[in-house]
């Protein structure tokens, strides 16, 4: 607005004196000094020399300041974030070369092969994996026999996974349970007693042939933390939780349900469940 009131003051003054001299007058002819010293303190307010250039009518200067030519300071004006427009928000980085090796801006999605189908649905696919297989962590009863000869499992207790995890016959990371194994079955001399996950024929046979049992009990993975790392629930201030049944597929697969906390005495088969495992 100053510009324009600037430009309105000039034209009418430089209209006035052309009246009064009907030469064209210089915008820096001494007959409007004041003129002049106005333009050049508010074109170059930095220097207080002479303007490098002058103009020789008032057409000239008017059309120095005409309005297509206003713009604002460098910096005064951002732009504006185009939200939810994707990689046309202009927030997008270099993404590898674009057509005939032009720099590509904005970014994708990983795997996009820019519109063809991508490689991952190009491939064949072979082989099923069952999402309700369960993984258990085998050990073998001469592990067993050897950590009881060297005082780390008392045999008299009952074995439970817990007391194998204690004692390192298993890792830490133990997804759906153990399973008794019979490597190293002719070690166990003396009677045991075992709760597992799962039990082969032969280590069950060796494990009774010694006057030992072998229960298999169900524990779901809630009930497979309470029993191993029961510290937890006690750090997080919560009890422990109740055994859970197990699903209808796997109860021909255990013999109980497991205890929480972790028992000590094993639970002495009936004459029932003795038959119902014969046969």
């Amino acid at each position: 607005m100053l510009r324009r009131r600037a430009i309105s003051v000039l034209s009418t003054s430089i209209r006035a004196a052309q009246k009064n001299y009907p030469k064209p007058i210089s915008v820096c002819s001494p007959f409007v000094p004041q003129h002049r010293d106005f333009l050049q303190s508010w074109l170059f307010p930095w220097d207080n020399s002479k303007p490098s250039f002058h103009f020789h009518n008032a057409r000239a200067y008017s059309s120095l300041l005409a309005l297509n030519d206003l713009r604002d300071n460098p910096g005064a004006r951002k732009q504006k974030t185009r939200k939810g427009r994707g990689i046309g928000s202009g927030k997008g980085k270099t993404a590898g070369r674009g057509h005939k090796g032009q720099k590509a801006r904005g970014t994708m999605k990983f795997g996009f092969e820019g519109g063809q189908t991508p490689l991952r649905r190009r491939l064949p696919k072979r082989g099923f994996k069952n999402p309700f297989s369960l993984t258990f962590q085998p050990v073998g009863l001469g592990k067993i026999a050897k950590l009881i000869n060297s005082g780390k499992i008392d045999s008299s207790e009952l074995i439970t996974m817990k007391t194998l995890k204690d004692a390192g016959a298993i890792g830490k990371q133990i997804e759906d349970g153990v399973r008794l194994m019979a490597r190293g079955a002719e070690h166990i001399q003396w009677p045991i007693h075992l709760e597992v996950s799962r039990v082969t024929v032969r280590a069950k046979a060796a494990v009774e042939a010694a006057g030992g049992s072998v229960r298999r009990v169900y524990y779901n993975k809630l009930g497979l933390r309470a029993l191993l790392k029961p510290e937890w629930f006690e750090k997080k201030g919560r009890l422990l939780p109740r055994a859970a049944r197990p699903p209808p597929k796997q109860k021909d697969k255990v013999d109980s349900i497991g205890r929480l906390p972790a028992p000590t005495k094993p639970i002495p088969f009936t004459t029932e469940e003795k038959e119902a495992m014969a046969a």
